[in-house]
């Protein structure tokens, strides 16, 4: 093999691992090119704002992608815990330190049966979790009677700022990035995770409890969840039943733009970061450059197609 081949070989795999960060690089400085307010400390603050819940969101379901799996309902675990927050916390006067807690629990509650039915029940993930995705939907609704129900000011102010600059939902969203990265490179859970989306059959023969794994993995995807609608709701400064509808498919996107393999065993939490704010960066510029909301959905629909072509180029020259 030449030296020039080495090289070629060394610089595909350079980029291919850094391809999403290059490409959010490229975004930021075409968009201050084309907007004077891009780049301004108030407008990339509000990028971080938008990108909060997704990144949140993402980073649950990189766990789930990077088994070999996928997660319909984290959006609709997300509202659901939310509502069952602001129901907990208002309804039953509950203290808000022990309602977030029960709505932690309950996104918590919404992975395991994902899990359950997946490893005990023998379900394909895309029908399990899309089926859970009914289930919180419509427990939302009954729950909230189909209204918003108003937070407390003592958790609305989770969708503060504190001092000048410093968003509280940007802080949980870096807080949830590095448990998962920890989580991922440092625990025995986040290797079995690489191993079972690498090769179920092998992981198992190589002694990893494959189902016990895979109901962590989901559970957490819950927990980030309802992490996420929690932020939401902090925002909105309500619990709104139908909140967070379709995020399931940003957040899905974001994992595969930072350069997660569908097809499993691959996936790094920065690199979900990254993909979150690709798609944030990309919904704001194209709003300061007044870009039709009707368009912006198309750009978005092809980034997210283009990333899945990458994904498959990549694995077809592994093979």
């Amino acid at each position: 093999m030449t030296t020039g081949t080495l090289r070629l070989r060394k610089g595909s795999a350079v980029l291919s691992e850094n391809g999403s960060l290059l490409g959010l690089v490229v975004l930021v400085v075409a968009l201050t090119l084309l907007s004077g307010d891009f780049l301004t400390v108030t407008n990339l603050l509000n990028v971080g704002v938008q990108a909060a819940v997704t990144a949140i969101l993402a980073f649950g379901q990189t766990y789930v992608i990077i088994t070999s799996g996928i997660d319909l309902s984290v959006g609709a675990v997300a509202a659901l815990s939310a509502v069952v927050l602001a129901w907990t916390a208002t309804s039953h006067g509950m203290a808000w330190p022990l309602a977030t807690g029960f709505a932690l629990i309950v996104g918590i509650a919404c992975g395991l049966v994902n899990g359950v039915l997946i490893t005990y029940g023998k379900l394909p993930p895309f029908i399990a979790t899309l089926a859970m995705q009914g289930v919180a939907r419509g427990l939302g609704l009954v729950i909230s009677q189909g209204s918003p129900i108003a937070l407390p000011d003592s958790v609305s102010h989770l969708g503060d700022t504190i001092g000048s600059y410093l968003p509280v939902p940007v802080i949980v969203m870096l807080v949830m990035g590095v448990i998962t990265a920890v989580v991922l490179n440092r625990t025995y859970s986040g290797r079995a995770m690489y191993a079972i989306g690498g090769n179920e059959e092998a992981a198992r023969l190589s002694g990893i409890k494959v189902t016990r794994q895979k109901l962590i993995t989901y559970a957490l995807a819950g927990g980030f969840a309802a992490v996420a609608g929690i932020v939401l709701a902090s925002r909105l400064a309500s619990a709104q039943p139908q909140a967070a509808a379709g995020y399931e498919l940003d957040a899905i996107a974001a994992v595969v733009i930072g350069g997660a393999s569908l097809s499993g065993g691959k996936g790094k939490a920065l690199g979900t970061f990254v993909g979150a704010l690709i798609l944030a960066v990309l919904r704001n510029g194209l709003n300061l450059l007044s870009v039709s909301a009707f368009w912006q959905q198309v750009v978005i629909g092809v980034v997210i197609a283009l990333a899945v072509l990458l994904d498959t180029l990549r694995r077809r020259q592994a093979r």
